[in-house]
């Protein structure tokens, strides 16, 4: 029943490749983003839970 309802729309096609290049498109642009990050934040941001809590790590990322 769906398929002969949605055969009847007109230029129902578009759609799914629409949502495939979104979809393509934002994984591309987290991948670049991943990449293209300070290197210097990620470490500063994974020994965050390794630290005491007297030390103030999240300064020192700023001094630099």
């Amino acid at each position: 029943m769906y398929k002969n309802v949605l055969q009847a729309i007109e230029g129902i096609e578009i759609y799914p490749i629409i949502s495939f290049v979104i979809f393509f498109l934002f994984f591309l642009g987290l991948i670049l983003y991943v990449i293209l990050m300070d290197k210097k934040y990620v470490q500063t941001m994974s020994s965050l839970a390794c630290t005491d809590e007297n030390e103030d790590t999240t300064t020192e990322y700023a001094r630099q």
